[in-house]
């Protein structure tokens, strides 16, 4: 799956304004909201919060994934931010996060759901790839970075 397929520019931001867990998972599915990729803002804030409360979605190496499907969602969504401060999520390892990907798709595509939390694990696997989009500093320079690598293979 390209990423590029189920996220925009109009989709990343950076710093986002939130400095927790809960306030950061809302603040990007306002994110999509007004990019008018989702219409339904609270079921999908429930969904997401509710899957988190199970297992934390923070996956190590500064990564968060938070996700969660929700009727009404047409396609596949995704959202990025970038926290001001690296941001306690409960991670795996313990350490704080410094990139926040948000996905939400619709009850029906597992498969692209998992497609899609695969690709975004193995982009930042790549040592090279995550320390570049850490140290970005803008909403943009975050787009570009997955956009060449997108682009690229």
């Amino acid at each position: 799956m390209n990423l590029l397929e189920i996220l925009s520019c109009d989709c990343v931001k950076a710093p986002l304004e939130s400095s927790d867990k809960r306030g950061v998972i809302n603040e990007l599915i306002d994110v999509l909201v007004a990019a008018g990729r989702v219409e339904d803002a609270d079921s999908l804030k429930e969904a997401v919060w509710t899957r988190e409360q199970t297992r934390t979605t923070g996956i190590g190496h500064g990564l968060a994934i938070p996700h969660g499907k929700c009727p009404g969602m047409k396609s596949l969504a995704m959202a990025i931010g970038k926290p001001a401060q690296p941001l306690d999520f409960e991670a795996i390892d313990s350490e704080p996060v410094n990139l926040v990907v948000l996905l939400a798709s619709p009850p029906d595509r597992t498969s692209d759901h998992i497609q899609a939390l695969a690709r975004v694990s193995r982009l930042m696997t790549m040592e090279d790839f995550r320390e570049k989009i850490y140290s970005a500093e803008s909403a943009e320079e975050i787009w570009e970075l997955l956009e060449q690598e997108e682009t690229a293979r």
